[in-house]
């Protein structure tokens, strides 16, 4: 998903010559007559709050509910949303979104440029506490630190609705990748009368106001979300798929057996499963790469154990896990082995050589990691005890069932602790834990939205690794010519210091019913609309 514009030496206006996106139905086609789209979630949406939510699937279907100055296509390119086209300044530091007149929010009244002022302020500002404030940092938007920390008003963020159709933005050096960013849910227009009047009450089913293809008309926590067909969507007359519905499953094996119950459109495929199913369903097992990373994160602050903050300890504890036989044997679903922390089909990446991955085999790793754990002072007759944290889920499970017998051999006990998804964040945002499994999705195309997470700024580093030179690193790429060398100076810092530990690169494994089309095929963020889809006629 490479950014369409270019920053030039004069003003240039940098319209994206985009078209409208909707569902794009053969010509030809018979329809069915049910259109209706039900899909898979492993875990409970913990907010439908756009500056609030922190979760890939609670992105899912806030893209449905709300809509962002642009989405992207079944190839990960973006077109509009709530923004037709903006124009960039020659230094590329102020950008100036052109809103389309025709925004409705569900109750009726027009989508302006006010409403994402309004939003994004609240999501920099302190009061909100937004796991994902530091969005707007990483975004450069002006100010965006000062206001973070309170020491500045959100007014002084570098947003601005120019007119109720114009938007503009400063930020504080030319990103080319910006508007990429900003398909990422935290960004959203909310309706500030909404939330002035009900409180956090605001997102409840039936009172909810969004400006998506969809209106949410049922939430049960931890059971389904509804969301039905919204007629005052901008596009209303190009949407074919009528409701959307997802249902919480946190047992992969049971959403399987109800997917070919047929009481799913949509269902992970379990661990170990892809093979056969592939032979059985050849036109319904799929597997693509999907941008997000599988690892274990460390809490290496001073609440973790002193253990893990020697560096010896962490490289043992990487070393000795076998990747290979978790991607192989465990998962069979097309996933990578992973070494490292950024996706390997991110947009213009490519992972620097490092020593414990390219110049040893995993028989070299188990000699190395037992020789580390020597010189720290543990060995199978005096353990190291550490607890590994889970989200429920059997693919998780037998997981760290796998990683638990792989590090007896270096003299690490490890006991399991196995927690429904709330929990298990809420654990790992208050630093309660020792390790604990992780996965991140990028939330643009770009080697930043990995390596931005492990700085001493994010709002997402729960293990509390803090390093220096890592910090300065990335700051210096947000204003490098090219940024990719110093992505993987980063990437050789983090095997240096090992803060996590990386064990697979996903891949999108699903089970998908054959009448459902429209889905993104080529898109590595698996961005999808349910105003794209449609469901054909038997």
């Amino acid at each position: 998903m490479k950014i369409r514009t270019t920053l030039v030496s004069s003003a240039l206006v940098l319209g994206l010559a985009l078209q409208a996106q909707a569902a794009d139905v053969p010509e030809g086609t018979k329809l069915a007559e049910d259109q209706t789209y039900t899909f898979w979630l492993l875990d409970a949406i913990k907010s439908m709050d756009p500056q609030i939510n922190t979760d890939a699937e609670g992105s899912d279907v806030l893209r449905n509910i709300f809509e962002g100055l642009y989405n992207e296509d079944g190839n990960g390119e973006l077109v509009p949303g709530v923004a037709l086209d903006h124009e960039a300044s020659a230094d590329g530091m102020t950008y100036t979104f052109n809103l389309r007149q025709d925004a409705k929010w569900s109750n009726g009244e027009p989508v302006t440029a006010g409403d994402f002022v309004y939003a994004w302020r609240r999501l920099a500002d302190p009061a909100t506490a937004s796991e994902y404030a530091w969005y707007m940092e990483l975004m450069q938007v002006e100010n965006a630190p000062e206001v973070i920390a309170g020491d500045m008003p959100p007014e002084e963020l570098g947003v601005r609705a120019v007119d109720d159709h114009t938007l503009e933005v400063k930020i504080t050096t030319p990103l080319p990748y910006f508007p990429q960013m900003l398909v990422h849910a935290s960004t959203f227009p909310v309706p500030q009368s909404q939330i002035e009047q009900h409180g956090d009450d605001w997102t409840d089913a039936g009172t909810l106001v969004g400006n998506g293809a969809y209106t949410l008309t049922e939430h049960q926590l931890g059971e389904r979300v509804v969301m039905e067909k919204s007629d005052t969507y901008w596009d209303a007359e190009n949407v074919v798929m009528e409701t959307l519905t997802a249902l919480t499953i946190n047992d992969v094996n049971q959403g399987l057996t109800r997917y070919l119950a047929g009481e799913l459109d949509r269902v992970d495929i379990p661990a170990g499963q892809y093979p056969r199913l592939k032979k059985e369903y050849p036109e319904q097992a799929v597997s693509t790469p999907y941008n997000c990373s599988y690892i274990y994160m460390l809490n290496v602050g001073e609440k973790g154990p002193e253990a893990l903050r020697d560096v010896r300890v962490r490289k043992a504890l990487a070393y000795a896990i076998d990747r290979d036989i978790i991607v192989d044997r465990i998962l069979q679903g097309g996933q990578k082995a992973s070494y490292n922390w950024t996706h390997w089909a991110t947009a213009d990446f490519k992972r620097p050589e490092l020593e414990w991955a390219d110049k040893m085999d995993q028989t070299q790793r188990l000699e190395a990691a037992q020789a580390l754990m020597a010189e720290a002072g543990y060995s199978r007759d005096n353990p190291l005890d550490l607890t590994l944290q889970y989200n429920t889920s059997e693919d998780h499970k037998k997981i760290a069932i796998a990683a638990s017998q792989m590090l007896k051999q270096i003299g690490v006990n490890i006991t399991l602790d196995n927690y429904e998804w709330k929990i298990h964040t809420d654990r790992m945002q208050n630093q309660d834990y020792d390790m604990a499994r992780y996965a991140w999705c990028g939330d643009y195309n770009e080697a930043s939205t990995y390596l931005d997470l492990l700085t001493s700024y994010s709002g997402h580093n729960n293990g509390e690794f803090y390093n220096d030179a890592y910090d300065q690193v990335m700051k210096d790429s947000k204003t490098a010519k090219d940024p990719q060398p110093l992505y993987q100076e980063a990437e050789r810092i983090l095997a240096e210091e090992m803060p996590i530990i990386p064990i697979y690169h996903y891949a999108n494994v699903d089970m998908i019913a054959e009448d459902i089309k429209g889905l993104p095929e080529n898109n590595v963020n698996n961005n999808w609309y349910g105003k794209d889809l449609y469901r054909i006629a038997e």
